[in-house]
């Protein structure tokens, strides 16, 4: 029997971005950091965020909603997802990069219509303002940057730790560490190995202080430098998470022929994003990233793993692979 046609899904869509602001404020106000200390009646916690009466209840009854929140009663406590992941004081929070979101993406994405008729950006660069340029300027606005993008990177850090053979290896290099998740969770997991990570020198206290916060200060050594102007520093293994997808396709080959040259024959390039399924169908959050980079970067474009498989073969890697990480992630490795 033929399904009747139906507008839900249509509308459900459409009217996404309620949900979205509605856990991207929840987030702002602190909400499940603070039910991390104790469950709430709707009066004390509203009066502890500094809520005003009037909607506080249906606020926090969304969230139950939305499988944000949990309530038995009248007291709400935060779900196992909310409270492992969004509470900032734990190392698990991945709640940077949804601050990023509703203080920077939100906003932008207004601009999508006008994006997609002019291809150009719709941050600061509307301004003329060079993001990457203001942003690593900034001590304040780089350390949330770097903050979000460890929010981005954590899940798929702990699965390239288990998926990807590090007993082969000993030494390794994230380009374009940021923060330092990925560099830690591999020294985490893997006692053998030793690296660290190459950035701009702006980011050296930001990532000694995480380094050292994880007692790693041993094992993981920061490298300044520009990946474009600069050679990149040898290792066994050099990693590429979220980079790509910020440049231009001369650009990414660049990048690409610069790892390759850095790497001693045998040496590993893992390079990991959000891909997009070949068959350009499946994966709405990589396609979605995609559109991000319109709005954040003059040539920035997300790709499928074949793509970059075929990249690294011409920038002369013998093999390359994609395994799938977990979600919309995937790594590309390529084997010099």
């Amino acid at each position: 029997m033929n399904e009747v046609p139906s507008p839900d899904s249509i509308l459900q869509l459409g009217f996404g971005f309620w949900g979205s602001k509605t856990l991207l404020s929840a987030i702002e106000l602190g909400v499940f950091t603070e039910l991390s200390k104790a469950p709430l009646d709707d009066k004390t916690l509203a009066q502890r965020l500094g809520l005003h009466p009037r909607s506080a209840r249906d606020f926090f009854d969304a969230l139950v909603a939305l499988r944000m929140l949990e309530r038995i009663g009248d007291r709400y406590s935060n779900t196992a997802n909310a409270e492992l992941f969004l509470d900032r004081n734990k190392p698990s929070y991945v709640g940077g990069i949804l601050e990023m979101c509703n203080k920077r993406l939100y906003p932008f994405w207004g601009s999508l219509t006008q994006a997609l008729q002019t291809g150009e950006p719709q941050n600061e660069g509307r301004k003329g303002e060079n993001f990457f340029a203001a942003l690593y300027a900034d001590p304040g606005r780089l350390e949330d940057f770097l903050k979000a993008m460890s929010g981005i990177s954590l899940g798929s850090a702990r699965a390239i730790a288990q998926k990807f053979p590090w007993h082969e290896y000993r030494t390794f290099i994230d380009v374009g560490c940021a923060q330092g998740a990925v560099p830690v969770q591999l020294a985490l997991a893997h006692k053998h190995l030793s690296g660290g990570g190459f950035d701009l020198p702006q980011v050296r206290p930001i990532f000694e202080q995480y380094v050292a916060a994880n007692g790693l200060s041993d094992r993981l050594r920061f490298h300044p430098g520009d990946f474009f102007n600069d050679p990149m520093p040898g290792a066994d293994v050099l990693i590429m998470g979220h980079i790509l997808h910020d440049w231009d396709l001369d650009e990414k080959r660049r990048l690409l022929a610069k790892a390759h040259d850095a790497l001693a024959p045998g040496g590993a390039l893992i390079v990991y994003e959000a891909l997009i399924d070949d068959d350009r169908r499946e994966n709405a959050f990589g396609l979605l990233m995609s559109l991000n980079m319109l709005i954040e970067t003059p040539g920035g474009f997300d790709y499928t793993g074949a793509d970059c498989v075929g990249w690294m073969r011409e920038a002369g890697f013998r093999e390359a692979r994609v395994e799938h990480l977990l979600g919309p992630d995937s790594m590309v490795i390529g084997i010099k």
